[in-house]
């Protein structure tokens, strides 16, 4: 159950900091950890949210890293962002550059985080060689699509099928994108087209599941690795033999 309530705000303790929060998003996660069924969960009652830039309004005596009007992104999950001001331990925030954009510093936390740290972590990727993803226009996606420009790896984005698809692929490839095709592409012949510029991927990432994985699967490299972070579909991920 969620509620839009009117609270108290906490006394300022020595060690403490009041923020003023600007922005906030609404992730899969937050949902989940409503539902339930996340791997962390706050005890009851609590305030939703794991993610979002506040601005520090006022701290405590003690406090020697943040000052007023310095931007800050919670240090780890459940701090409880859905709300409009809050006094929070310091330890619990991180500092950010206050010329962020407020929208990027909301969403630094979790996306970029997750999507560099799949590309880093399960493959030793180099310059010239090549990432596919599904959902490649989710918040990771988007970030994989820009980390992997940057470090100079080739990115093959799968997309479902739209009737605005021509703008999502503009906009993609505005990102960085190398190529950026649909579901259905994956199972046809065109694909070799892609593979005449650009190396079979030794990564593939999933975040849907069903036919969609099963499809990447088949145009990885021999000894690849998928990394899943997500199921969308709701539907088991099917490995080709």
């Amino acid at each position: 159950l969620v509620r839009l309530k009117d609270l108290e705000v906490a006394e300022l303790g020595d060690s403490d900091v009041r923020v003023q929060m600007l922005a906030a998003p609404i992730n899969p996660a937050d949902i989940n950890m409503i539902q339930g069924t996340y791997a962390i969960l706050s005890p009851l009652p609590a305030v939703g949210g794991n993610e979002g830039v506040g601005e520090v309004l006022e701290v405590g005596r003690h406090v020697a890293a943040l000052k007023p009007g310095d931007r800050v992104i919670p240090a780890g999950t459940g701090l409880g962002t859905w709300r409009t001001q809050g006094v929070f331990p310091e330890e619990t925030l991180l500092k950010v550059p206050s010329d962020i954009p407020v929208l990027c510093a909301a969403t630094l936390s979790v996306n970029p985080c997750t999507a560099y740290r799949m590309l880093a972590d399960f493959e030793t990727l180099a310059p010239g060689d090549s990432v596919i993803q599904n959902a490649a226009n989710s918040g990771v996606g988007q970030a994989v699509i820009q980390i992997a420009k940057a470090s100079g790896i080739k990115t093959i984005n799968v997309v479902r099928d739209r009737p605005d698809l021509p703008k999502l692929v503009e906009r993609l490839m505005a990102l960085g994108a190398d190529h950026v095709i649909t579901e259905e592409m994956l199972r046809k012949p065109e694909m070799k087209d892609i593979f005449k510029s650009t190396p079979k991927p030794r990564l593939a990432l999933n975040c849907v599941g069903g036919k969609s994985t099963t499809e990447m699967l088949r145009h990885l490299q021999p000894k690849g690795t998928m990394v899943t972070y997500g199921g969308m579909a709701k539907q088991p991920v099917m490995v080709p033999v």
